[in-house]
């Protein structure tokens, strides 16, 4: 007989698996067959207006899926009786909430009260990484809105800080593995961060407070430019390419840099403590199996895309996405 923990793996991934074959590419199809259409338009105008854009997207559709599953609630503002997720410290640094109002309004000028925030957050993601170069896929469709958000449930959110055995842990739990974490963490192909989420690396990172206690995996020449960006631990306002050079560009450099020791994060950095991991990271760095790694980041947004889901009559369709109906 299966041990009690054993057994509860086997249901929460029979309950992943249920999640997700409720959710259909074509869900869409007779109620709001433009759907699709209407997104990438909005996208398309702002992201060649900013493409910098892209980035903050991709997040905000990973951090919506970390906590309570992909159902929009980070989408959702505080209220005078509770702190939502977007106001939690993790949630500070998130941009785009504007935009993705402006999207799901022509959406529900082309289709009301159909659409759900949580399907229009993950067609945005999609096509803020498609239009930075990298894979298109099909996006399953179905997702419902849920009407809670609770910034202490943000804990559930993988930090820049975490080490390898924390990523397993946060990941696991979310029923995706070491695969998904080395090829989901490949998101940070795009976009910038703060100092404050990586500076420990550079000044403190035993918590000695000078300039000597730094994290000596960081390749000694990245951590020397990352200085003169990044002066001191009170930075709170510099923002730093997580892929240096092509930031806007959905592509492999992010491996290649890692595999030099110069992942911006030190979650990225620990990629190179795992052998799974690590072998996955030196396999992408030179870049020749740009479509395997495609094929792979694909497989694993479906994978995340599908966590925690409400479908059928489970939670609303909001008609704006920072209030519950």
């Amino acid at each position: 007989m299966a041990s009690r923990p054993a057994f509860l793996a086997l249901l929460l991934m029979a309950v992943a698996a249920a999640a997700s074959a409720q959710l259909d590419e074509k869900f869409y199809s007779q109620s709001c067959p433009s759907v699709e259409a209407v997104v990438r338009k909005e996208m398309v105008r702002a992201l060649a207006a900013a493409p910098s854009l892209a980035g903050p997207l991709l997040r905000m559709h990973f951090h919506d899926c970390f906590v309570r599953g992909c159902d929009g609630s980070v989408l959702l503002d505080s209220t005078a009786n509770n702190t939502a997720e977007k106001d939690a410290k993790p949630n500070l640094t998130l941009r785009g909430f504007g935009f993705i109002e402006t999207v799901k309004a022509a959406v529900e000028a082309a289709c009301p009260g159909t659409v759900s925030c949580a399907d229009v957050l993950a067609l945005m993601a999609r096509d803020a990484v498609w239009l930075s170069k990298g894979p298109f896929w099909a996006v399953p469709l179905g997702r419902r809105d849920g009407r809670v958000s609770i910034s202490n449930e943000t804990d559930q959110l993988p930090p820049p800080t975490a080490n390898f055995t924390e990523l397993t842990q946060l990941f696991a739990a979310k029923n995706l593995d070491t695969k998904d974490i080395v090829v989901l963490s490949a998101g940070h192909t795009i976009g910038t961060s703060h100092c404050f989420s990586f500076s420990d690396r550079l000044y403190n990172f035993t918590g000695m407070v000078n300039a000597r206690d730094i994290d000596p995996t960081l390749d000694t020449q990245y951590m020397a430019r990352l200085r003169t960006k990044c002066p001191s631990l009170n930075d709170n306002t510099t923002l730093v390419e997580m892929d240096p050079g092509s930031f806007k560009t959905f592509d492999l450099s992010y491996y290649n840099n890692v595999a030099k020791r110069r992942g911006l994060f030190h979650s990225d950095g620990a990629l190179l403590t795992d052998a799974f991991a690590r072998a996955y990271v030196l396999r992408h760095a030179g870049g020749a199996f740009k479509e395997e790694f495609f094929a792979d980041f694909a497989a694993s947004m479906v994978k995340m895309g599908s966590v925690g889901v409400l479908t059928g009559s489970q939670g609303e369709i909001r008609k704006k996405c920072s209030v519950v109906n």
